[in-house]
């Protein structure tokens, strides 16, 4: 049965089947229907969709939720992401929600509906947006191998939940003192340098010149891929680091930091135990970077420079770190105080006297 101008439907057996061309190309259907009007509607659907800038025809439809996961996993594998590791945790909940629907089906109003009831159970705005970002993520791949023609807006969230933890000089050498041995001087590292300790981890004696007094990170060992450097010469006690650090050097261990020649693991659970007994629950090692950040500011680094030698590559999250604290409005005042009793006490302006005119 032909539908003059766009295209044809026909039958085998009960179920109505569209057929439609597009660039040369035959397009042949089933509308999974016995109804003749569903057929119908379809073919005007797809005719619809061939005069969008990118046609990708019915295997779009039986793109899955699954596939994007896929494409995504190799993504991460090919390009040798350092986050490939926080991917399965990030789409468990992804998949709970979209395991078995169809990709055309995830529209922006079941992604609202995903971050509401997200929010019900309690998840944190940056925990959500990590997650929202593999989901975008997914989707641009399936648009860039043309096995998707659109995809849905997702709005990410404002994030209000930014951590602001920090240590005080005062608590982190009191932090040190509960560190096991092996611990300190590594940590000692993160704490002046501001690096992520997946950075610490990785640096090798190749890495560090002692006789220019550099440190170096190579492209890939930085989760930005971006290559720096970190200058210790004039750092006596970072110097002091690296000293011992190739005092205690093992001809077959590459690594910088390292216990009895094995590279240093996970340690959060000796972290942890640590600062309960420093009297500092709830800090995470990740403070120490932002407690960095902080530090090398109100030391006058200017920001770009700070950046540069953290490795934060965009001013927002750098900005994040650097917090104001009490003391830190304190002392501000205390300078405005300060400020404005060094300030001339004699009147610049003589007042007229009774009866004196002006000019």
């Amino acid at each position: 049965m032909n539908k003059r101008g766009f295209g044809s439907i026909y039958r085998r057996g009960s179920i109505y089947w569209i057929k439609y061309s597009y660039r040369g190309r035959i397009f042949r259907e089933s509308s999974g229907s016995t109804e003749e009007p569903k057929a119908t509607r379809l073919l005007k659907e797809r005719i619809k969709q061939t005069g969008r800038p990118q046609f990708i025809g019915p295997t779009e439809e039986r793109l899955t939720f699954e596939d994007l996961i896929a494409m995504l996993r190799t993504d991460y594998a090919v390009n040798g992401r350092r986050s490939a590791s926080q991917l399965t945790s990030r789409i468990t909940h992804l998949h709970d929600a979209f395991a078995l629907v169809r990709v055309v089906d995830i529209t922006g109003d079941r992604i609202s509906a995903y971050v509401a009831e997200r929010q019900r159970t309690g998840a944190a705005s940056t925990t959500i947006n990590r997650e929202l970002a593999a989901l975008k993520r997914a989707f641009t791949l399936a648009l860039r191998a043309e096995r998707l023609s659109h995809a849905p807006h997702i709005a990410m969230l404002e994030e209000h939940n930014a951590r602001q933890g920090f240590l005080a000089r005062g608590e982190f050498l009191t932090l040190m003192q509960q560190l096991p041995e092996y611990l300190r001087d590594p940590v000692t590292f993160l704490y002046v340098t501001g690096w992520r300790v997946s950075e610490m981890r990785s640096l090798e004696w190749r890495d560090v010149d002692l006789g220019a007094g550099v440190v170096r990170l190579r492209s890939e060992n930085s989760k930005n891929k971006d290559s720096r450097e970190f200058p210790f010469s004039r750092f006596p006690e970072l110097a002091a680091i690296l000293t011992r650090a190739h005092a205690r050097r093992r001809l077959e261990c590459r690594f910088v930091f390292h216990r009895a020649g094995r590279p240093v693991g996970d340690f959060n659970k000796s972290w942890t135990a640590a600062c309960t007994r420093a009297g500092l629950d709830k800090t995470l090692v990740h403070d120490l970077r932002r407690t960095a950040v902080r530090n090398l500011v109100r030391a006058g680094v200017p920001e770009r420079v700070a950046m540069e030698l953290t490795g934060h590559k965009t001013r927002s999250v750098f900005e994040r770190y650097n917090i104001v604290s009490p003391n830190d409005k304190d002392s501000a005042v205390q300078k405005l105080a300060s400020y404005l009793d060094a300030q001339p006490t004699a009147p610049t302006i003589v007042p007229l006297t009774t009866g004196e005119k002006t000019g």
